[in-house]
């Protein structure tokens, strides 16, 4: 009965941390997620005015959070984030003479910095 004898197979010792896992480094918020997250400033004329007050808005990915957003604005633009305000944009319907057709929505975040923080977006 094969089944009912002991483990014959010689056991492994366990191999030294650095033989074990090799180190690769899972990147940080703020380095490839960054790009994701952030699509791109939103420039409108009511965003550019806002942005003399501290408060810039970015379009940002469909999944980001509030917390990814701080971070992959401080590790992009090198600024210190006092507040994150996210919105979801609705998609808009739009008719061209007979041609119907739908506006894409997106999430959009007004990001507000610290006093004597400043983006330059241009």
């Amino acid at each position: 009965m094969a089944w009912f004898k002991k483990d014959t197979k010689e056991k492994k010792e366990p191999l030294d941390e650095q033989e074990a896992a090799p180190a690769v480094a899972a990147p940080k918020a703020g380095d490839s997620r960054s790009y994701t997250v952030i699509r791109g400033p939103h420039v409108t004329e009511k965003a550019s005015n806002s942005a003399s007050l501290g408060k810039y808005v970015f379009r940002v990915g469909p999944d980001a959070n509030k917390l990814e957003v701080r971070r992959s604005i401080e590790k992009l633009y090198k600024v210190k984030v006092a507040s994150v305000h996210m919105l979801i944009m609705p998609s808009k319907f739009r008719q061209v003479g007979r041609h119907h057709g739908e506006r894409s929505g997106y999430k959009k975040a007004v990001v507000t910095l610290r006093p004597g923080e400043k983006i330059d977006i241009t």
